[in-house]
């Protein structure tokens, strides 16, 4: 494949709902648009809706011949060896001593808080939960503070693959190397802490190769890959699901027929990790989420993947991915360069485009930044405010109240909705009204390696 093709916004909109309501949404990081296909999908699979692996009945089986191929679509497009590293659950909130940082999402940081703190003392288990910090001024990982924390007995390594509020991208090989280097006695032989990487901001803009990660756990929600649904991915090392316990029980993740009084036996690979009736239709839909991705980004016009059985190919994958990712990082440079000239913004995190996703976090000296999403939303122009489940980050930066208000893009979004965007926030930081929106049409804008066409 071509790898200075373009990606045609104009093309990529008339999938969506949401232009056709005059709305600009620059909220991405918290939930993505679903596409008109994906919902007319949903609508389409519910006459012939019914259980998987529960039924002798044609729709059963058909229904479960779905569901399964989801499992194959998302292991092809993480490029896992197989479905059976794969466990799907509600989005990404499902360890001697765990090392994380200041920087994660409370997802990442609040369950090993309650492990630590409140569910192992109660079995008589100390464990600790060890934070590293980041550069308050670049928002880059402090990888010597980040070493220093690791040692022998560090069991885990958790860390975002980048941040949903700082966008920072984190050196994912450098954290690998240190938590391979910890010499941790783990039960199977290895010696070194195994690495979970939060992968939900990270997945929906950039190619990611879990062989080539080196990462044992991988997270990432389909909320912000397309798909309307609370599913949620995480893959791990088929070794590691094997050996460990379910901390789900129920229906599919037992063994047919395997439960005695004084002995059960589990489920193959991957429904061990499937108890109870899953979220079928968010599973079958989100496969297919990925699916349209891949054509969005590479033949917007004429769908290759979407609703066929055509095998997902990796260098179609890469060649998507890099689309999308250029065209998120030429949104974020806009964005940076223009909210960067209005006089008394903060921009948290990095001020290269390249080293973070895209996503720009703000404050206004003096505004609220609750005020500021409300006067942008007057503008026309849907934001977020708050902590962004980014608690600890926001603490550390001593922000009062703990809230930044971010703009988020994806692939649908224009260099003319990021003008937009920023002369609302010029505005605001001025002190003039914000602007009520009019009617607008985006005109085509391409991306090309190398050239820019702001449209």
């Amino acid at each position: 494949m071509s790898t200075g093709a373009v990606l045609d916004v104009r093309a990529v909109r008339r999938h969506f709902l949401f232009p056709g309501r005059g709305r600009i949404a620059l909220n991405n990081a918290a939930s993505t648009q679903p596409p008109r296909e994906l919902l007319a999908l949903f609508r389409s699979l519910g006459p012939d809706y019914e259980n998987v692996h529960r039924g002798q009945s044609s729709a059963s089986q058909v229904m479960t011949a779905r569901f399964e191929e989801s499992y194959d679509t998302i292991a092809r497009f993480i490029g896992a060896p197989g479905r059976a590293g794969i466990a799907l659950y509600r989005n990404a909130t499902e360890g001697d001593n765990v090392v994380t940082t200041m920087m994660e999402h409370n997802s990442n940081y609040v369950p090993w808080y309650a492990m630590c703190r409140e569910i192992l003392p109660r079995f008589g288990r100390r464990v600790q939960c060890r934070l590293a910090r980041f550069d308050p001024v670049s928002g880059e990982l402090d990888l010597d503070h980040l070493a220093s924390l690791i040692d022998v007995r560090t069991k885990l390594v958790c860390c975002t693959g980048a941040s949903n509020f700082l966008g920072t991208r984190n050196p994912l090989g450098t954290v690998r190397a240190l938590a391979d280097a910890s010499g941790y006695s783990q039960p199977n032989g290895e010696r070194r802490s195994w690495l979970l990487v939060d992968g939900a901001q990270l997945v929906p803009g950039t190619f990611t190769d879990v062989s080539a990660l080196g990462a044992d756990y991988l997270a990432f929600s389909f909320h912000k890959l397309l798909s309307p649904f609370g599913t949620g991915v995480l893959y791990a090392r088929e070794e590691l699901l094997a050996s460990a316990l379910p901390f789900l029980y129920g229906g599919d993740m037992i063994a047919e027929g395997r439960v005695f009084p004084d002995h059960v036996e589990y489920n193959a690979l991957p429904w061990k990790y499937a108890a109870g009736t899953p979220n079928i239709l968010g599973s079958v839909v989100s496969g297919q989420a990925l699916r349209l991705l891949l054509d969005l980004a590479l033949t917007p016009k004429r769908p290759a993947y979407f609703g066929t059985a055509r095998p997902v190919e990796r260098d179609a994958v890469r060649e998507a991915m890099s689309r999308v990712a250029a065209w998120n990082q030429m949104l974020t440079s806009r964005a940076l360069d223009g909210l960067g000239s209005i006089p008394g913004i903060t921009i948290y995190g990095p001020g290269d485009p390249a080293r973070r996703t895209s996503l720009v976090a703000f404050n206004l000296a003096g505004r609220d930044p609750f005020d500021v999403a409300r006067a942008l939303d007057q503008a026309g122009i849907e934001s977020r405010a708050g902590c962004h489940c980014a608690t600890l980050a926001h603490h550390a930066l001593g922000l009062t109240p703990p809230a930044s208000c971010r703009l988020s893009f994806y692939l649908y979004n224009t260099p003319g909705e990021v003008d937009r965007a920023v002369a609302a926030v010029a505005g605001i930081a001025a002190g003039r009204a914000a602007p009520r929106p009019g009617s607008w049409a985006p005109r085509r804008v391409l991306v090309q390696a190398g050239r820019r066409d702001p449209c």
